[in-house]
């Protein structure tokens, strides 16, 4: 089945993007949600004359984006955990604990969007990415330093 995106969906496509899919993935979850039209002649020129607004809207998403990241990537973080001889950490920096801390200067940001592979487990400087926007990818520097006891 044919059908036109009307949202970026992730490992499918784009907006604006014709794709084929299976009948019940476009039945039961694409237009349900509203993530897609079906692909007919009326729906694709009521997309045409929406893809205009859209176009505007997502150059000021992105320019948003930009600005935001450039914010974040100024900031200095420092975490201080408990340490132990060899500079592992009794316990671990996690995605959580970083989105509170942006929280904690005003930044909200959804702990989904920050991409650990693993917790931070060790002491040191690390640039932890943040989705900001789905072209848009900010560095945070974190610095985990040991805790005076």
């Amino acid at each position: 089945m044919k059908v036109v995106l009307r949202q970026d969906v992730e490992h499918l496509g784009e907006r604006g993007q014709i794709v084929n899919v299976a009948p019940g993935f476009a039945r039961n979850y694409l237009l349900p949600k509203g993530l897609a039209l079906e692909a007919t002649p009326g729906n694709l020129r009521t997309f045409e004359l929406q893809k205009k607004v859209w176009i505007a809207r997502e150059g000021r998403e992105i320019a948003e984006a930009r600005a935001l990241a450039e914010r974040i990537e100024a900031l200095d973080i420092v975490v201080a955990k408990k340490a132990g001889e060899n500079e592992t950490l009794y316990g671990s920096v996690t995605s959580s604990e970083i989105a509170e801390l942006l929280a904690a200067r005003g930044f909200e940001v959804d702990r989904r969007k920050l991409h650990l592979d693993e917790p931070i487990r060790t002491l040191g400087t690390f640039e932890i990415p943040i989705k900001v926007h789905r072209q848009v990818t900010a560095r945070l520097p974190l610095r985990v330093v040991a805790e005076k006891e």
